[in-house]
């Protein structure tokens, strides 16, 4: 169940379907078979579940006794304090106060900075939010604690990417996103980041042959490739635009 749960949360790292294990949905139900009273185990697979966004309790049945079992199991079995946060902040999530929630995981990140679900799950609270400070300030007040050593250390840059992207810190995030691809070229999240920089200084020529160039590093990543590739083709229909806005000027003269 261990296993399991260290493979679930690899995959929702890394935006990626580990297809001998199932893939992350294949990988959570062998984690429920292992070890349905693994806390844990709960608590990643309805967080899950609910950072999806395709389901909610007042809608879905199976998903609200899930998170009722979560509780119930956490109650009945010796916690220690962190776990019982985690449990805490994935019932907030599931009852609409996603700001309580990332304070939750926040607290269990003051006390364990490299406790990657707590730091993904904020991560992915806030981006829900549009909280761009607290997206880029949450990994900031971590970064340090993730040596090289730490298993998917370099993930973190990229997400710390993203929030000095989304606070218009372009060169910086640049730096970083190109940081954790020297790392591991296949990291998606990161490709993401640089798609936005570039974006964000109309700079088509370096975005076009940035995405050409990488395509085969990320294109398997697929939660996330699909929208990597819509933000190529924002390049492209800039590019059109570009072109149409010229031509129309030139007709004017």
């Amino acid at each position: 169940a261990c296993k399991l749960f260290d493979a679930a949360l690899t995959q929702y790292v890394t935006w990626t379907n580990d297809q001998s294990l199932g893939g992350l949905e294949g990988t959570l139900s062998k984690l429920q078979v292992a070890d349905p009273n693994f806390v844990m185990g709960n608590v990643i697979a309805n967080g899950l579940v609910l950072i999806g966004t395709g389901s909610s309790v007042r809608l879905d049945k199976k998903l609200d006794n899930a998170i009722k079992n979560m509780v119930s199991l956490s109650h009945s079995q010796p916690l220690s304090e962190r776990e019982k946060m985690h449990v805490s902040a994935v019932e907030l999530f599931a009852r609409g106060q996603i700001n309580q929630a990332c304070d939750t995981w926040e607290e269990i990140l003051q006390s364990n900075p490299t406790d990657m679900l707590a730091l993904k799950f904020a991560h992915d609270g806030y981006f829900y939010m549009g909280s761009q400070t607290q997206m880029r300030d949450s990994i900031a007040r971590v970064y340090r604690y993730w040596t090289p050593d730490i298993p998917l250390s370099s993930y973190i840059k990229g997400m710390y990417a993203f929030g000095l992207v989304e606070t218009n810190f372009y060169d910086r995030a640049e730096k970083l996103a190109y940081q954790a691809l020297a790392i591991n070229q296949r990291d998606a999240w990161s490709v993401h980041a640089l798609a936005h920089v570039n974006e964000m200084k109309a700079d088509l020529k370096s975005g076009l042959a940035f995405m050409k160039q990488t395509e085969n590093n990320w294109k398997d990543s697929d939660m996330l490739a699909c929208h990597n590739y819509w933000h190529w083709a924002l390049y492209f229909i800039e590019k059109v635009s570009r072109f149409f806005h010229h031509y129309l000027s030139f007709q004017k003269e």
